[in-house]
């Protein structure tokens, strides 16, 4: 990359940044203090001429705090950043769940974000397509999406001061789904390359999938995830390419996994299925199966959650580098 291109990205990511509070204001819920949200794509995101739906935010439910906010039919997808106060030179892709039909950015976004940039991370937390709403890329929307915010997130380094070789990616459940999409396969082309920042690898130096949807065939499948993802009578082929399990990349990035064995919307077998194919290649692996916490447990305070997991994943990334 030239220092030419270089300087044109740096200077279109802070026209981007610029324009947060103006997407905060229109969605009518305002971003959690201290944080900047910026569109992924310059212009339109790719493939939209039949796009009809209309972005909505909302309060995740009746009982939310101010920020634990969804959006569903995401026209505009975003990176939401926080900064850390005492930055350790290393930044994290954040990719919230929500069955490939709503993206529960407050949950699995904003409150995860402030605890890593407590530690020292720049945190990213991804807004993304859903593959559902008409897009010409079908299935492959969201992970337009992640691909592209991956690589903003490497481009941004030296602007944020972190090292691009010290990115980590999160996701949780249908999140997790995409970030093992993001990670463990071999990249793939999904998009046109349109600036500087496609020129970044899509790389990360770590990856944790939380509670995750893994599998789209089988008797433990999240079928929300699979119909939105695939419509509702995929083939077996399809659902096969879609299985995370399946395919994986001997250059995977170590990787951490958790998910609670009471977890009745995603079961435990997805985590366990991946393990095993992970296992298979030799990819540095931690999981944990907590004996409890349901599904979606984010930062739930104990007893209700396995709090601890983000000490866990702390020291994971740290011995790996991270």
């Amino acid at each position: 990359m030239t220092a030419i291109d270089r300087r044109t990205l740096i200077s279109g990511a802070l026209a981007g940044v610029a324009l947060a509070p103006t997407l905060a204001h229109a969605q009518g819920i305002p971003l959690p203090q201290g944080f900047v949200r910026f569109p992924i794509w310059p212009g339109k995101a790719p493939g939209g001429d039949h796009v009809t739906v209309t972005e909505a935010e909302t309060l995740r439910r009746p009982d939310s705090g101010p920020h634990d906010s969804l959006f569903t039919h995401v026209t505009t997808p975003t990176l939401t950043l926080v900064r850390p106060t005492q930055p350790n030179g290393a930044a994290i892709l954040l990719i919230p769940g929500g069955g490939y039909s709503r993206v529960a950015i407050g949950h699995e976004g904003y409150s995860i974000a402030r605890r890593f940039a407590d530690a020292g991370y720049a945190c990213y937390s991804l807004l993304y397509r859903l593959p559902a709403d008409g897009w010409a890329a079908g299935p492959q929307a969201p992970l337009q999406d992640a691909q592209r915010a991956l690589r903003l997130v490497r481009a941004l380094a030296p602007r944020e001061r972190y090292d691009a070789n010290r990115v980590g990616v999160i996701g949780f459940s249908a999140g997790g789904h995409l970030a093992a999409w993001l990670t463990s396969r071999t990249p793939e082309q999904t998009y046109t390359p349109i600036d500087a920042s496609d020129r970044e690898p899509i790389k990360a130096a770590i990856a944790a999938y939380m509670y995750p949807v893994i599998q789209m065939e089988g008797a433990f499948v999240h079928q929300g995830s699979r119909t939105q993802l695939l419509g509702p009578t995929p083939s077996p082929e399809t659902m096969r390419a879609y299985s995370l399990d399946q395919n994986v990349s001997a250059q995977t990035p170590p990787i951490f996994m958790a998910h609670a064995l009471d977890d009745a919307a995603v079961p435990p077998e997805n985590s366990l299925a991946m393990l095993a194919a992970l296992r298979a290649k030799g990819i540095p692996v931690e999981a944990h199966l907590f004996e409890n916490g349901g599904h979606g447990f984010g930062l739930i305070a104990p007893p209700a959650a396995p709090a601890p997991w983000p000490d866990l994943f702390l020291n994971f990334a740290k011995r790996h580098g991270v």
